[in-house]
């Protein structure tokens, strides 16, 4: 069902939706009976909407007036998205502000809230979303080596390339010591930075083909211990001079999410260069980049049919290619190689029921599967809710997506001790 919300902007011409997640900063569980008014930034006192959650912790999707969808098509337009302001109340949590929800025509947003328990001893933490890298102004990045020297083992070095659990972002430039460090889920950090850098306007190649650039440039710093190795207790900044724009506490878009949630364990690499490279990239407009991925750029090549190899290609070089992760980090076991389906049997099959199992006491919706190690039409049935749960296909077979993203919310509920609130 969707909730239609009144005129966001009187210039307004086209229509997004919004869906809001609640979720417990304690435990990760769901948040049933949320409250959540949506204002806008100019008109913060007009409730536009009030949603409840369900029993999931979401919303239904809202509807939403946001500029047209012409303005995420051209740089030199007017700001292309609805900027929110979502007021997040819950019995027994600390109410929570999120201002500058990001709406693009056409997509779906979906914003978490972390809402802290009453008597946390936790300070009450507020959100404000910045610009969109496209629209305000950020510093260009700083060139550096796309091949970095690796200098010692390091804790997170290994001989072969890993995915890793998390990134521990530094909110910051690297020498400002005040900035806070967040431990931030990879998959999470990546969506954040993809919906922070491009607009999920675009098509989906040229979605794809920065994702690839995102990812790469992540793996590398990962790979090298870049500020580790320089004495830092950190993977990455949220500079755009030094890395990437991560904005704590910002919506990402779906379209986004499904491109990172299918392509998560891969990378761009060289031949005879075993690091993923590190791939820099700009706007294109306010700031060229030789030789860099151009992102307005990539926006024309996919539009003109280039596939995510080609629009890499013309930018890096023909001798760049896909490489796979040999290795994802905290899972409790890797993707099996082949769908799971009705009828399949084994070990990955029991594995996966036991993970759903403890799913489904935390989402009541998910029928109970006792793990016996064969797929049968009770598991097909108890993976079809899931899948509708968390925004997937509705197909009742485990593939890759619906595999990590199973063994994504079973972490989540399981090791919530070792990521920040």
């Amino acid at each position: 069902m969707r909730i239609s919300a009144a005129q966001t902007e009187s210039s307004a011409t086209d229509r997004g939706l919004l869906k809001t997640i609640v979720t417990s900063a304690s435990n990760n569980y769901p948040i049933q009976n949320a409250t959540v008014s949506i204002s806008t930034i100019e008109e913060p006192d007009r409730i536009l909407e009030e949603v409840t959650t369900d029993s999931t912790g979401q919303t239904e999707d809202v509807e939403v007036s946001t500029p047209p969808f012409d303005y995420s098509q051209q740089p030199e337009e007017p700001r292309p998205y609805a900027e929110l302001l979502l007021r997040i109340t819950a019995p027994g949590f600390e109410p929570l502000v999120i201002r500058g929800t990001e709406v693009l025509p056409e997509r779906t947003a979906i914003q978490e809230a972390r809402l802290q328990p009453d008597a946390s001893q936790q300070p009450t933490q507020n959100v404000d979303i910045p610009d969109h890298t496209l629209y305000g102004e950020y510093p260009p990045k700083i060139a550096e080596d796309e091949v970095k020297s690796i200098v010692g083992s390091g804790e997170i070095v290994l001989s072969r390339v890993v995915v890793p659990e998390t990134i521990i972002v530094h909110d910051g430039v690297p020498q400002n010591a005040s900035a806070k460090n967040y431990y931030v889920p990879y998959r999470d950090y990546i969506k954040n930075v993809a919906s922070s850098e491009i607009y999920a306007t675009w098509p989906q190649n040229t979605i794809v083909a920065n994702v690839l650039a995102i990812m790469s440039f992540t793996m590398n710093r990962v790979y090298s211990e870049w500020y580790r190795n320089k004495g830092f207790e950190f993977t990455i900044t949220s500079s755009t001079a030094y890395d990437q724009k991560w904005i704590y506490g910002r919506n990402v878009f779906e379209s986004i999410s499904e491109v990172v949630d299918e392509i998560f364990d891969q990378y761009l690499a060289r031949p005879d260069v075993k690091q993923p490279i590190l791939t820099q990239y700009c706007d294109g407009k306010r700031v060229t980049c030789p030789n860099w991925l151009s992102q307005w750029g990539s926006l024309g090549l996919g539009e003109q049919g280039f596939t995510p190899i080609e629009i890499i290609r013309y930018y890096y070089g023909d001798d760049m290619y896909i490489n796979t992760a040999e290795q994802i980090s905290g899972i409790p076991a890797s993707w099996p190689r082949y769908d799971l389906t009705v009828g399949s049997s084994g070990d990955k099959v029991r594995q996966m029921q036991e993970q759903l199992l403890t799913i489904s006491g935390v989402y009541t919706l998910i029928p109970t599967v006792m793990p016996s190690g064969y797929y049968d039409e009770a598991t097909a049935d108890a993976v079809r809710v899931f899948q509708s749960i968390f925004g997937l296909p509705q197909t009742g077979v485990v593939d890759f997506t619906t595999w990590y993203k199973i063994s994504q919310i079973y972490v989540g509920i399981t090791r919530i001790g070792e990521l920040n609130p």
